[in-house]
């Protein structure tokens, strides 16, 4: 038995449309000879499969155990083949391969003129288009032919050839400077999350500030100010100036509709910037505006106009859900945000070959505060521990520590405080373990700590001093991290006026509208 999640090319058949499997069977049976041929046979075979049995193929005759291998790979091959000849999958990046292949075998048959007028049309396309990479594959490409193809006007062709070769060049090293710098924060941000001190904020900042290159702004295209627009990003959410993460993903959107074909060719980062400022909308408290974002979103996915994939899907998927979650955050309206429950883990289910771990685990944790939010404990402690349970350690090491203190908070609310010393035990090793335990986290611990020698009558003052003591680090630079993942001052603020969470936060809702 193989592992279905984990083999390529089951993954890939069933994430084939009806109109793509029907164009592979076209494409596959060209040939009279391919109309049986094996690789036929399997294809239709793990299409009508629900998981797969390399024993089944072996035992149905399909192939030998020897041969499966390699017809696996096969298969595997020619479906790529046929996707990248359906109309569906064409853009200007696949035009612009296409031609220069075309151009490749001219040259090879030693038809230097035509390969030459195909290379300066696609040239022309991929200029027009920002796609400086293959622009300069391109020039480089005709500075071979040139050598070969002698005309009179050599000495103007080398010189022409040269200048847009060293000016593509500039471009592509300023790209990749400005893109390396953005995956690297991208990538600390999904490691560490929020920077937790001095020491971090100075480490991140220095590297940010050494790694950022010198560039003029009139020298930047669409490409260089996406990228500078996503470092920025990235820097001002792990340093949680939210303000400016706002500014710069306003920036990132806008520079779509400024360049509007490149929402056609670069969709995916169009998504992203959207999403990244709905975030800081919510981080920065806004419903409103986030309100009004979400809605434009949704209008503008759904559309005709927009590209329309299987990853394209995924994300409007994770997109749109994330942000509703967050709004009923906002509005304290936990019970009509659990109608989005199951929708989200259908949508799990569905796209669990397409979403990363980190993702479906954040989906977990926003479910887990939905449930806590509407007192309903155990539902709450079940989806936290899906993520308190994750042993790969590879996602936002801050999104673990913080569901495991949600977890303590709600094992006490359950009543279900019979193995809290065991817990806060754990908990307290895990978030050192983590470099993480802080002073909000301290005094948490701290006080579910000492529940058991309180009597029922003090509790409520107790809830009061620890309120006091936390209202201290809401806007300290480091601390108020703590409040982003979990509202500890609306949760004792209930306890304090026998309100339930929901009520707190409806009520903080409404004032801040008012403000």
């Amino acid at each position: 038995m193989t592992n279905d999640r984990k083999d390529p090319l089951f993954i890939l058949i069933k994430s084939l449309s009806k109109s793509e499997k029907r164009q592979f069977k076209v494409y596959a049976g060209r040939l009279g000879v391919n109309t049986d041929s094996k690789f036929i046979a399997l294809f239709n075979h793990l299409d009508k499969s629900d998981s797969l049995n390399d024993t089944e193929i072996i035992t149905k005759g399909i192939v030998t155990k020897l041969q499966l291998s390699n017809l696996k790979a096969h298969l595997y091959k020619q479906i790529l083949v046929s996707l990248r000849l359906s109309p569906i999958h064409q853009n200007v990046r696949s035009q612009l391969r296409e031609q220069i292949d075309f151009a490749t075998i001219l040259y090879h048959k030693g038809l230097y003129k035509q390969s030459l007028k195909i290379l300066d049309k696609a040239k022309s396309l991929a200029i027009d288009n920002e796609e400086n990479n293959m622009a300069y594959e391109i020039v480089e490409f005709e500075k071979i032919i040139e050598t070969q193809y002698i005309t009179r006007s050599i000495n103007t062709r080398a010189d022409e050839l040269t200048i847009q070769a060293k000016n593509l060049s500039v471009k592509n090293v300023l790209t990749s400077k400005l893109s390396n710098l953005s995956l690297q924060l991208y990538g600390f941000m999904l490691k560490y999350g929020y920077v937790r001190n001095d020491h971090e904020y100075n480490e991140i900042t220095n590297y940010f500030e050494d790694k950022l290159p010198k560039y003029e702004w009139s020298d930047l295209g669409f490409r260089e100010k996406l990228w500078l627009f996503k470092a920025h990003l990235w820097y001002n959410f792990m340093v949680q100036d939210f303000l400016s993460c706002y500014r710069y993903s306003k920036k990132w959107t806008e520079l779509f509709y400024e360049h509007p074909k490149m929402i056609e060719l670069n969709p995916v980062f169009f998504l992203r910037g959207n999403h990244y400022l709905m975030e800081s909308l919510y981080l920065l408290k806004d419903k409103t505006k986030l309100k009004l974002h979400l809605k434009q979103f949704e209008a503008t996915v759904t559309s005709k106009d927009f590209p329309k994939d299987d990853n394209l899907e995924v994300l409007a998927f994770q997109y749109t859900c994330n942000n509703k979650l967050n709004i009923h955050f906002l509005e304290g309206s936990f019970e009509e945000g659990s109608q989005l429950i199951q929708p989200i883990l259908e949508g799990i289910n569905q796209f669990k070959n397409r979403i990363d771990d980190h993702h479906i685990m954040v989906f977990y944790y926003k479910i887990a505060c939905l449930y806590f939010g509407m007192e309903k404990y155990k539902e709450c402690i079940a989806y936290l521990n899906k993520i308190i349970q994750n042993k790969t350690l590879k996602m936002r090491e801050d999104l673990m520590c913080f569901s495991r203190v949600l977890s303590l908070v709600a094992h006490y609310e359950a009543g279900m405080d019979y193995h809290l010393e065991t817990q806060l035990k754990e908990t307290y090793r895990f978030l050192i373990k983590m470099n993480d335990l802080h002073a909000v986290q301290k005094e948490m611990i701290k006080f579910l700590k000492s529940l058991g020698e309180i009597y029922p009558s003090e509790i409520k003052n107790e809830f009061r001093k620890l309120l006091i003591t936390l209202k201290k680090f809401e806007d300290h630079p480091y601390e108020k991290r703590a409040f982003i993942y979990l509202d500890i001052i609306s949760w004792l603020e209930s306890n304090i006026e026998n309100k339930s969470v929901a009520e707190i936060v409806r009520e903080k809702s409404k004032k801040l509208v008012r403000e």
